[in-house]
C-alpha cells in the first residue's frame, strides 16, 4: 500500500502546554476530519515548532486523541527570521505518513489560525510555476 504525506500547521496563542495542546488537537481534528483518516493506517507523525513554544511537545495531544501506536516525534523548525511568509511565530507543524491506495492529489492539507500564511505563500508559488511550466 502506498504512503502519502499530509502537511498541516497552526499557532498556539501562547508558550504554555495548554495552549500548545489545544492547537495541536484541533489541527489533528481537522486533518483527520479533511482526509477521513483511519488512525491504525497512520505510518508516522512528525510534529515541529517555532523555537518560541517549548511548555509542552505537541505529541501529547496526538497520545490523548488515542494514537496510541503511532510513532510520534518531535522537533523545532528552522530558525528562519521575519519577514519571510513561512516564518510564523508560535507555529506548530505536521507531516503525517498515512498509508492509502488514494493518490497524493487527494490528501488535504490543513492550516489554521496564523499558519494561513503558509498556504497562501504556498499557493502563489503553485500559480507562478504553473505560469512557467503550464497547467
Amino acid at each position: 500500500m502506498p504512503v502519502r504525506g499530509i502537511r498541516g500547521a497552526t499557532t498556539a496563542e501562547a508558550n504554555t502546554a495548554e495552549a500548545i495542546t489545544e492547537a495541536t488537537d484541533e489541527l489533528l481534528r481537522a486533518l483527520v476530519d479533511a482526509n477521513d483518516i483511519e488512525p491504525p493506517e497512520l505510518a508516522f507523525a512528525y510534529f515541529t515548532t517555532t523555537r518560541d513554544l517549548v511548555a509542552e511537545f505537541p505529541a501529547k495531544a496526538a497520545r490523548e486523541l488515542g494514537w496510541l501506536d503511532v510513532p510520534l516525534l518531535c522537533g523545532h523548525d528552522m530558525d528562519v527570521p521575519l519577514p519571510n511568509p513561512r516564518a510564523v511565530a508560535q507555529c506548530i507543524r505536521i507531516l503525517l505518513l498515512y498509508n492509502t491506495d488514494r493518490p497524493q492529489s487527494a490528501m488535504r492539507h490543513v492550516y489554521l489560525r496564523g499558519a494561513t500564511a503558509i498556504k497562501t505563500d504556498l499557493d502563489h508559488l503553485r500559480t507562478a510555476m504553473q505560469e512557467i511550466t503550464g497547467p
